[in-house]
């Protein structure tokens, strides 16, 4: 994605919008919904100004560039993190499990569905990570962060063994969201699974098990899956660790 220079002002241009004075929350709200509805290609800074009824340059003082835009839109869907697992209470397990797992199933399945709510943002959360030193992200994206090395500590893990757990559990996470939204229908007019998946297009004989697997494939796994991929990650790290499996 090229990368929007910030203009050089010859006036301060005004941040007084249709729906009145701007805020750093409008403005991200107002790239969020526009991403939503038609992708990240979609986004620049003459575009989402036209949405709020105020010059590009007034976006300028909520988002200092185009990079620090799409940081933003990774700090929203955090924020609705933070909201999500802050509004619904926590009941506790329904099966006997550490308190430290059952946390991290909450965080998961509350990430999982923020995700799928924005799909379209979720490639961000991969790329701008990529590109953002640690120390330098979102506010909220380091909150999540901190959540989930507490509950590993609370675990009993070593230090060295919570950085694991902690990579292994954020690459779980992210790729599964990551698949169940990658695209796997061809055609969404045809009736017929073959054609609506566009088998047609695979060869049967250099992709046989493809072809053979890809009704499957395109079935999500749902938050069950991501549950049950998770136990088991984590029953490879607790496994003949009794301080961590006794939580």
């Amino acid at each position: 994605m090229a990368k929007e220079e910030r203009p050089i002002p010859s006036r301060r241009a005004s941040d007084r919008g249709r729906l009145g004075r701007l805020s750093r929350e409008r403005v991200l709200a107002a790239a969020l919904d526009l991403v939503d509805s038609e992708g990240l290609s979609a986004l620049s800074m003459r575009r989402l100004g036209a949405e709020l009824g105020v010059e590009a340059m007034a976006l300028y003082r909520y988002a200092a560039s185009k990079d620090s835009l799409l940081d933003g839109l990774v700090e929203a869907l955090y924020l609705q993190l933070e909201g999500r697992l802050a509004a619904e209470p926590d009941a506790g397990s329904d099966v006997e499990e550490p308190e430290w797992r059952h946390g991290l199933h909450r965080m998961a399945r509350a990430t999982y569905d923020v995700c799928l709510a924005h799909p379209q943002v979720v490639p961000l959360l991969a790329t701008r990570m990529m590109a953002v030193p640690m120390a330098q992200r979102p506010a909220a994206v380091l909150r999540d962060h901190e959540r989930v090395l507490t509950l590993l500590r609370s675990a009993g893990f070593d230090e060295a063994t919570v950085a694991e757990v902690f990579r292994a559990f954020t690459a779980w996470l992210l790729g599964y969201v990551s698949v169940e939204l990658r695209p796997m229908v061809d055609n969404p007019d045809e009736t017929d699974p073959a054609f609506r998946l566009g088998l047609h297009r695979l060869s049967a004989k250099e992709l046989p098990t493809l072809r053979e697997t890809a009704a499957a494939l395109a079935e999500q796994g749902g938050p069950e899956g991501l549950a049950a991929g998770l136990d088991a990650l984590l029953d490879s790290f607790t496994r003949g660790s009794a301080s961590a499996a006794s939580g």
